[in-house]
């Protein structure tokens, strides 16, 4: 398993891209932190995701990892997690994590949808988690939402 930061090669946590990417539609989520960034990747059809690598943020390969992950894995859409506050308003992270969403449209080009991820942690027991674990609760969450909305 990758340390934090080095960002997992396109093998990463979850295997060969192909696999995932032979659905109809590959999905790559976002758990944007001031020191990491969790990656998860799945399929929208098969809605299945699976944690995939964690990169160092705020260096200067962070946008170069992103732009190879893309690359690799020719996403659908990007998913970005938005935190809150409990009651929903917002707070620190909430507009880190919306510019964070707005690069990622603007630098590549994509459909990037917002996930709200109040609480992602608990899902997960934030003592233990990895962020590519919380990117990965983050996109399930986005993909039950779609199948609601169908």
């Amino acid at each position: 398993m990758p340390e934090a930061g080095t960002g997992a090669g396109p093998m990463g946590r979850a295997g060969n891209p192909s696999a995932l990417a032979a659905a109809e539609g590959t999905a790559l989520a976002f758990d944007f932190g001031t020191r990491r960034i969790g990656v998860a990747v799945g399929s929208i059809t098969g809605a299945t995701t699976r944690p995939l690598c964690v990169i160092a943020a705020g260096s200067a390969q962070t946008w170069a990892r992103i732009a190879t992950l893309i690359s690799q894995w020719q996403p659908a859409v990007l998913v970005v997690g938005i935190p809150r506050h409990p009651d929903g308003t917002p707070h620190e992270m909430t507009g880190r994590c919306e510019r964070f969403a707005r690069q990622l449209q603007g630098r590549f080009g994509c459909e990037v949808a917002r996930v709200d991820e109040r609480y992602s942690s608990a899902v997960i027991g934030a003592a233990a988690a990895r962020d590519d674990d919380a990117a990965a609760v983050i996109l399930r969450q986005w993909l039950e939402e779609q199948r609601g909305n169908a």
